[in-house]
């Protein structure tokens, strides 16, 4: 075992580990050591001012909560073009919503036109969580100052029968009727999202504080029956 895998399961949390093998039915349960995020995230500081490239080369890992370390680390990766590399070589690995949710390199904020590009071709993938993992960052950094409506049209093109990812395309939107509603509603007054998408999305919008009672009761009139 490696210094790193010794260093998990002297974390290991067997109660944690049974709550989370209920939340990702994605993962073996065998492959789920049980450790809690504050302690992942300790680890990831911890490592990335060390050897993390050992590390982050060695895939695919066998553990659930090595995948959350390998994103944790890349996430405090100071290097933008370093980091991008990182994720583009890991994505293809990730297999569940936390390990994809989990990753959210701070360099992005920095490299907004930069990173714009990639989310164009993460959401071209045919990968579930590639996909996933570029709704979530263009949700985080582009629906306030870096806003443009052809970012709505990207996401909308998205067509999936996978559950994650148009889950993800319900967080989105929902999130966009928050920052950005005049642009976003006619997305669902067109009912330019499949059913059960469209729905979601209103179900997600209802229970934001940031909509307001107005706008509420304007969507629930907007329900696909």
């Amino acid at each position: 075992m490696s210094s790193i895998n010794e260093e998990l399961f002297n974390l290991q949390d067997i109660k944690y580990r049974d709550f989370q093998i209920k939340l990702i039915p994605t993962r073996d349960p065998d492959t789920i050591i049980g450790i809690r995020t504050p302690d992942l995230r300790k680890l990831s500081k911890k490592i990335a001012k060390e050897d993390y490239k050992s590390f982050l080369d060695e895939l695919p890992h066998k553990y659930f909560d090595e995948n959350q370390l390998h994103a944790f680390i890349i996430s405090e990766l100071k290097d933008y073009d370093e980091c991008i590399n990182y994720i583009n070589k890991f994505l293809p690995y990730v297999d569940n919503w936390a390990t994809c949710d989990q990753m959210s390199p701070k360099i992005f904020k920095k490299h907004i036109d930069k990173l714009i590009v990639q989310i164009k071709k993460w959401i071209k993938s045919k990968e579930t969580y590639t996909i996933r993992f570029g709704i979530g960052m263009l949700m985080q950094y582009y629906l306030d100052d870096e806003f443009k409506k052809d970012y709505l049209e990207l996401v909308s093109n998205i067509k999936s029968n996978e559950y994650y990812v148009n889950m993800m395309i319900a967080w989105y939107f929902a999130t966009a009727l928050a920052k950005q509603y005049d642009a976003t509603i006619p997305y669902i007054e067109n009912h330019k999202l499949d059913k059960w998408t469209h729905n979601k999305t209103i179900q997600k919008a209802i229970e934001s504080y940031r909509i307001t009672n107005e706008q509420k009761d304007y969507l629930r009139t907007l329900r696909n029956k």
